[in-house]
């Protein structure tokens, strides 16, 4: 895998490595997991219990996001980074209200935080890289070939 091209890139890729990473770690020990995000690991679960059931689903969830995450960044598929931005910013307010509203433990808020944060930075990834390059943010419209790109 080559590296990330842009500012922008650089963001989705850490993201996406880090997806990649806790979602292994969840599917291997996830009780490493569960005490991550701040939840009690009981010594025994109780019948109808299906916490995880559940942590299975989200580490494979995560994992598979950061692979799509990393695929994006081998192609600088920018309009995949701009469509991350939004929905990053939707989990902060949805996570943030899972912490405020009790449903969530106070520790959870670091992953709310940290998507906003990740959301933040890749849209000023975006802007840097649209102003250093002098163009439209639109990926339509046909630009200089970068010249890592000539010698394809």
């Amino acid at each position: 895998m080559r590296l990330p091209r842009s500012v922008a890139g650089w963001t989705i890729a850490v993201f996406g490595l880090l997806a990649l990473l806790l979602g292994a770690l969840g599917l291997i020990w996830p009780e490493t997991q569960l005490r991550l995000l701040g939840f009690e690991v009981p010594a025994e679960r109780a019948p109808g219990d299906y916490t995880g059931t559940f942590l299975t689903a989200s580490s494979m969830a995560s994992f598979n996001m950061g692979v799509y995450y990393l695929l994006a960044v081998a192609t600088e598929w920018r309009p995949f980074y701009r469509f991350t931005v939004w929905f990053r910013l939707v989990t902060f307010t949805v996570f943030t209200i899972a912490v405020l509203s009790d449903v969530a433990p106070d520790r959870f808020f670091a992953v709310a935080a940290w998507e906003g944060l990740g959301a933040v930075a890749t849209a000023a990834g975006l802007w840097w890289d649209a102003r250093r390059a002098g163009t439209a943010t639109d990926d339509s419209v046909p630009g200089p070939v970068p010249a890592t790109d000539a010698a394809r």
